[in-house]
């Protein structure tokens, strides 16, 4: 499954890493965009196979976050 961005907006922090197990509704990063937080949580139950960005970067609304299995 993948974590995709629900907005435009740098990458503030990612709360997760390769290999994480994590949970539904956790947070897998948290966006910020207009001087707004913004949390995006995982939609399932899974492990973190792949994170595609880093914190600093620039995503646009549905760029992928991160992969879960």
């Amino acid at each position: 499954m993948e974590v995709k961005a629900s907005m435009a907006g740098s990458v503030w922090k990612m709360n997760v890493s390769q290999g994480d197990e994590i949970n539904q509704g956790e947070d897998v990063a948290i966006l910020e965009s207009m001087k707004m937080e913004i949390p995006i949580p995982a939609e399932m139950t899974g492990k973190v196979t792949e994170v595609k960005v880093a914190e600093g970067d620039f995503v646009n609304e549905g760029d992928i976050l991160a992969i879960l299995e």
